[in-house]
């Protein structure tokens, strides 16, 4: 399979010149045969793209200057139509120098891989073009969402609650601090701050992800109430800190209301102790909320769930994305909630107009009225449809399977620790280590060592970009400069790819 060409698809004489007010919907049947021909094409496209990702002789991405992709690109808006054939060519084009992020080869992000029963999913989605606020106009995804969020708050450990899927981990991190807010001042949706008894705060590990700020910044709190915990030396919140914060904040007035627990942190994949964090919780009486939106896959392994995640069941919140370490296609974000009913009386504005009362069936369905956004869009049929395809069993085996890639390359790393230096074992697919170029081989590990190695992580990472055969991010922390992170969360990657991303680091810094 060669790269995707522009020039290679094709239609027909007739179709060609056409334009999308030739074809349906904007024609009658008679252009049917057209818009199937039309249709088939940006199909095959699609389809050459993925075949195009899984070879590993291509590039993961054909990198230019934005400057240089605009010229590359004709992406003017005209005041006339153009054709259908000038259609495909802006469609096979836009995946030509779109990078690969289904490439075996791409470690960039913690959402990598494209897995293609989900891929199919979002295809019909997209086709049924329906919002999810109500059982009226989505019937059967309605049910569908029922069925998969049910079992998966199964799998957390609760008989009973509510879920949602959101727009990405932050918004599901948001509808947690909005109904821990909501649980234990329920007057605050009408009545506001005034209703307060004292000013609140919330508390995270200095290595959460930034949503969590956020909440505190968008929801009136003030980022300054957001306290951050101090964090180990493996990125775990210390639960000393985390009891002798709160202690100090209540001394001075406020409210500690809401603590959020990481389970697996962006950068070293860190599981904060959770059983630990609850006892604390329980203690003061504070919302226990699980951003495992990263590492809540490992809840479908037996061999992995513990110890990282036990005592997950005892939090009132979880954030957990199949679109991370699942490998459900962009985006795939789910909320869950222990006590039932409680997404509804935060959230609920009784629209009225769309969420009337008197409908034929059982209003309980609806889910609009849960939701602060009204319009949702499907996010369910490609989990739906890729859960079929594996079973929960199969979800076990890749959680299993991507976990024991990580630990290989942790062993190639040593292997070659003359070359690569790991800043620490893993717990999750994070694999964060060093390059050491020739120069420095030999030389005492020492801060000043490290901020060496921290210069060349952009270099490599420029020429990584610029010659397009691999994607690895890399990052500083507040412990220590640039480092690399790969990511293995991709069911195409196997241990030969590992084996490439480290040899292709070796040679793109082997002169540095």
């Amino acid at each position: 399979m060669t790269s995707i060409d522009p020039n290679k698809y094709k239609l027909s004489d007739k179709t060609k010149n056409l334009t999308a007010q030739d074809i349906v919907p904007h024609v009658s049947e008679k252009a049917d045969p057209e818009t199937r021909e039309f249709l088939q094409k940006v199909a095959d496209i699609l389809v050459d793209y993925v075949l195009v990702q899984n070879d590993r002789k291509e590039k993961v991405l054909d990198f230019h200057h934005p400057e240089d992709m605009m010229k590359l690109l004709d992406m003017n808006l005209p005041d006339d139509p153009v054709s259908l054939q000038q259609l495909l060519v802006d469609c096979a084009t836009t995946l030509k120098y779109q990078v690969k992020t289904g490439h075996p080869h791409f470690f960039n992000q913690l959402s990598c891989g494209l897995d293609v029963v989900s891929m199919a999913g979002e295809w019909l989605t997209a086709t049924a073009n329906t919002n999810m606020f109500t059982y009226e106009i989505a019937p059967v995804f309605i049910l569908m969402e029922n069925v998969v969020m049910t079992r998966m708050r199964e799998i957390i450990g609760w008989d009973c609650g509510d879920s949602i899927l959101a727009p990405g981990g932050s918004i599901s991190n948001l509808y947690a601090f909005l109904a821990a807010r909501h649980k234990m001042f329920p007057n605050y949706k009408e009545h506001g701050p005034k209703c307060l008894p004292g000013e609140l705060c919330i508390f995270t590990s200095d290595q959460c992800h930034y949503s969590v700020k956020s909440c505190a910044a968008v929801c009136g709190l003030g980022t300054d109430n957001c306290i951050m915990v101090p964090s180990d030396e493996h990125g775990k919140m210390i639960v000393s800190e985390l009891d002798r914060l709160i202690r100090e904040r209540k001394a001075m007035g406020q409210i500690p209301f809401f603590v959020n627990a990481t389970a697996g942190t962006t950068v070293l994949g860190a599981f904060d102790p959770i059983s630990e964090i609850a006892d604390v919780c329980e203690k003061y009486g504070c919302w226990l909320h699980i951003d495992a939106a990263w590492g809540g896959g490992l809840l479908l392994s037996q061999k992995y769930r513990h110890p990282r995640l036990t005592g997950v069941e005892r939090a009132q919140s979880v954030t957990w994305n199949p679109h991370k370490l699942m490998g459900a296609l962009l985006q795939c974000s789910t909320i869950h909630f222990k006590e039932e009913g409680l997404l509804l009386s935060c959230n609920q504005m009784s629209a009225e107009y769309l969420f009337m009362t008197d409908k034929l069936y059982d209003i309980r369905y609806d889910t609009g009225d849960k939701v602060i956004q009204c319009g949702r869009h499907n996010d369910i049929f490609k989990l739906w449809l890729q859960w079929r395809s594996k079973g929960q069993i199969g979800f076990a085996q890749h959680m299993d399977h991507l976990m024991e890639l990580a630990q290989y390359q942790v062993k190639r790393i040593k292997e070659q620790s003359d070359k690569f230096h790991l800043i620490l074992e893993p717990e999750l697919v994070n694999v964060s280590f060093w390059y050491i170029p020739k120069r420095l081989r030999g030389v005492p590990h020492s801060p000043a060592k490290e901020k060496e190695l921290g210069k060349i992580c952009p270099i490599i990472k420029s020429r990584m970009m610029e010659s397009g055969t691999l994607m690895v991010g890399y990052q500083p922390d507040d412990r220590r400069p640039n480092f690399f992170r790969s990511i293995i969360s991709s069911a195409a990657v196997k241990k030969d790819d590992v084996d490439f991303m480290l040899n292709e680091i070796d040679r793109l810094g082997s002169d540095l």
